[in-house]
């Protein structure tokens, strides 16, 4: 039985971390992540629906591995997205330049815009390498 207990403890802690929760003893919390403190993986966790996580994710890191100041020298694309130019997504806040929620949710719009979901962006971009 010891054997079973540590199993189960060690697979209710991978299950918390992918689900974005902190394991505490015998507790598990949400976690409280905030743009401040989270990185932008995380963020996108809480913002992005679960269903169209793993699409958006893979955008967002092909566009800019990330990075929030990410700029493409040669368009001047900038951010998670990589948005062009940079500044549309002041529509969503006057920090975006810095902001990774303000990007993410920015982000979010425009494949529900454009595409009608990250999922379909992502199959988009699958085909022509850009979205």
């Amino acid at each position: 039985m010891p054997t079973f207990k540590l199993r189960m403890r060690t697979s209710a802690a991978v299950l918390a971390g992918t689900a974005g929760l902190t394991a505490l003893g015998a507790g598990v919390l949400p976690a409280t992540a905030n743009a401040a403190t989270a990185s932008p993986k995380a963020l996108a966790a809480q913002i992005v629906p679960a269903n169209q996580l793993a699409s958006f994710s893979q955008i967002i890191a092909h566009e800019s591995s990330w990075n929030v100041t990410a700029t493409n020298p040669s368009s001047g694309a900038y951010g998670l997205a990589q948005a062009l130019p940079g500044s549309k997504m002041a529509t969503h806040g006057s920090d975006w330049r810095t902001n990774p929620v303000t990007q993410i949710k920015w982000a979010l719009d425009y494949m529900n815009s454009r595409y009608g979901s990250p999922n379909a962006a992502w199959n988009f971009w699958q085909t022509h390498h850009w979205y």
